[in-house]
């Protein structure tokens, strides 16, 4: 599914980005550039990055 459809970012390459150490939605816009242009994707990114730390923590 696409996170930013702006740069047509999905859902997995957010996650790769979390893998590859990625603790911020701007360490994720850097990366892929999604958020870079309208933001309304910046929501999406946050909560992605907050599932990924709860399962962090969960683990």
């Amino acid at each position: 599914m696409y996170v930013c459809i702006c740069r047509a970012v999905t859902e997995s390459e957010v996650h790769e980005c979390i893998a590859d150490g990625a603790t911020s939605a701007k360490q994720i816009k850097d990366a892929t550039g999604a958020g870079g242009d309208c933001a309304l994707c910046v929501r999406k990114i946050c909560a992605i990055l907050k599932r990924s730390e709860d399962l962090a923590t969960v683990a």
